[in-house]
Order: structure tokens, then sequence, then C-alpha cells
């Protein structure tokens, strides 16, 4: 699949978006902690809002993998901008591989046709992060459905045309019987509960708000959110998320490269005293990339035998990539900060690495790894020997 009529990959595309435009505001959308709207502007024009829609429905029938590497490409030069693509992406996927009725499949089209933006409401006052559970609740009216959400964080709620959000499937079920609902613009209100002045990921524009929606039923996706989570959700998260973390780690590396150059351009025919440390950094490196390029290929083979996509060993390995990803990533970035010196630690300076650190940090944050950890020794206890 390419990604224009000039016949370029998604990963093409995405770098000289990231070049243009993204890395001429980047600066700018950290600082004031705002939306990118230049960078998500020119991924709209260019289809990377549609890519993984299909041919068929108007959009581009990239791969997981295509959009995972515009996604890198990206996250080199605005992480927040990434990340929007991240998260835009994974309700994409479920939009594509779930969006079974005929409501969906509408808007799956104008997902396509029109390049809207989607969110993601998953998290909930009063459930510790759990987005297995919620005390919200898919409510009958006469005229379809009624939900109101109080979420601690809805990513770039204000700027989405759409936001997906989970909730009980009707007001007496369990917390863990959860369904998703397309929350369309026009149809939702948001009470802004908290602002976004975080360490990184400041362009995200993370706040808190109370979502109130309504809508016709046929925005409820058919298939339990459980299932949609162990399908789709988790892994395309994961996979996405360590994607644009790859990007990030890169991008140090590049500068770090570029200053170990220039000073043993400086002492021809001696090795500078950072060179071991560009070494050492190219194992770490190596072991982030290989990770989630792994895991990419897993999940293409669970996606051809979904028997494997329903394994504990499955569920553990796409864990675990979050987990490791989000670790390593600090790791690589540290590690070029001690290689550049006061040249990375410094704001104005082409090597600075503040901003890729404080982004960094983030990752072990969102779903914290902690979580994560307890969930995989839930299922390590009952997993048989293999």
């Amino acid at each position: 699949m390419t990604g224009s009529a000039a016949d370029e990959t998604l990963a093409v595309v995405a770098r000289r978006i990231g070049e243009e435009v993204a890395g001429l505001h980047a600066e700018d959308v950290d600082a004031s902690s705002r939306f990118p709207t230049e960078t998500i502007d020119a991924c709209r024009e260019a289809g990377l809002l549609r890519a993984l829609v299909s041919v068929e429905d108007g959009g581009l029938g990239a791969s997981l993998d295509e959009v995972a590497d515009a996604i890198t490409e990206l996250g080199r030069w605005c992480s927040s901008s990434g990340m929007i693509l991240a998260m835009h992406t994974i309700q994409v996927a479920c939009l594509v591989r779930h969006g079974g009725s005929e409501e969906l499949a509408t808007f799956r089209k104008r997902v396509a046709a029109e390049g809207l933006l989607l969110a993601s409401a998953t998290t909930e006052v009063g459930i510790g992060g759990d987005v297995r559970s919620s005390t919200c609740a898919v409510e009958a009216r006469d005229d379809g459905f009624h939900l109101r959400k109080q979420a601690p964080v809805i990513s770039y709620g204000e700027y989405a045309d759409a936001i997906l959000a989970t909730a009980r499937r009707t007001p007496e079920s369990a917390p863990s019987d959860q369904v998703l609902v397309v929350c369309e613009k026009g149809r939702f209100t948001l009470e802004r509960t908290t602002t976004w002045d975080a360490l990184g990921f400041r362009g995200t524009c993370s706040s808190g708000f109370v979502l109130e929606a309504t809508g016709g039923f046929g925005l409820v996706f058919p298939t339990a959110y459980g299932d949609m989570s162990s399908q789709t959700m988790l892994p395309v998260s994961h996979i996405l998320w360590s994607s644009l973390w790859l990007g990030m780690a890169s991008e140090a590396d590049g500068r770090a490269r570029k200053f170990v150059q220039g000073a043993a351009r400086k002492t021809p025919g001696q090795m500078p005293p950072s060179g071991m440390r560009l070494a050492e950094l190219a194992v770490t490196l190596q072991q982030l990339h290989d990770l989630v390029h792994g895991a990419r290929a897993r999940f293409a083979a669970a996606d051809a035998d979904p028997d494997l996509g329903q394994t504990i060993g499955y569920a553990t390995a796409m864990n675990s990539l979050k987990v490791s990803a989000s670790t390593l990533v600090v790791e690589v970035i540290q590690k070029a900060l001690l290689i550049c010196g006061m040249a990375g630690y410094a704001n104005r300076s082409p090597f600075t690495l503040g901003r890729l650190l404080r982004d960094a940090y983030g990752a072990q944050l969102m779903v914290n790894n902690d979580r994560i950890n307890a969930n995989n020794a839930q299922l390590l206890l009952v997993q048989r020997e293999r």
C-alpha cells in the first residue's frame, strides 16, 4: 500500500510532515501546552487519519505496520503529535475491526471522507484507572441512548470530532459488562474538570471532563468491550505507543551520534571519550527496535490465527511490550543525555534532549506499569506449562 499519488510510503509522508510542519511548531506546542493544530491538519490532508480504513470505505487500506512506521517517524519531531495520531488510530482500529452495525459502517466512511479525529474516554473517576470497569452506563431514551461519564482524562477531547467512550451496557449491568459507544460532535458536551499542565506530552491536552452524550443505539458497538479490549484495543495501543517511543529514542540516538561524530572530527585518529557510551546506547536502542517489531509480528500472527490471540502467553507478551518499551525509551534518552552532556541538557542547543526526556517519562505512567505488571502476575498464576 502506498501513501500518495507520488507512490510514497506512509513513513515517508509522515517524515515530510515532521520536517516541514511538526518540527517547526513542536517547541511552541510544548511551551504553550497547546494542541498541535498545524500538524494534525497536515496529517488529515495527507490521509494519515484515514489510513487504516479500507479502500472500499474511502480509506488507504494501510496495514497496522505501515501506520506504526508513520507514527515512529512523526514522533521523532513532535512526541505529542505522534501520540495523538497513535491514540486516534487505536480508535479507528476498533471501528474497522468491530464496527459491524450499519450505523457504525456509515460513521467509518465519514471518518475516511471527512478526516474525522477520534478521541477516547476509557478511564473514569472512582475506578482507579481500571479501564475494564465502569460506573457510568448507557441509558435508553425514546430517541436512542444517553451517557454521562466523569472522565479524569480525555486527551484532545475539545478538538475531537468524536469520542469513543466505555460504559456499562445498561444501568443494571455489572461494572465489567462494558460496551464502547461513539459520541459524535454536536451530540456531546464537555464540562472541563481539570486542566493540563504536565511535565511532558503537553500537546496532548489531556484534561479531565464530564462527558454527556446522546445518540442512536446503532453507535453502540455490538461486540462486548472486554473482547474488543483483548483482541484490538490493548495490543494495538501497546504496539502504536511503543512505535512512538521507538521514534523518540531514535531521535535521541541521532542527536547523540552527531555529537560524537562532531567530537571525532576535532581529534582525528582518536576515539572521543563518549564513543563507548554511543556503542552502549546502540545496544539498548536495538533491544527496543527488536521488541517493537517482534510485537508487530506477534500481532499479525494472532490476526491470522485467532486462537493464538486468546492465549495467556499472547496477553502477557503484549502487556510486557508496554512495560519494556516504556522503560527502554527512558534508558536510551538518558544514555544520549550522558553523551551530549551540557549540550543535551541545554534547551537552546541543536543537541537538546530535555523535551524528549520529559515526554519519555510519561510512557510508564499512561496505564501505569505497576497495574500492568499486576495483571500479568494474575495471568501467570493460572498459565499452564508449555
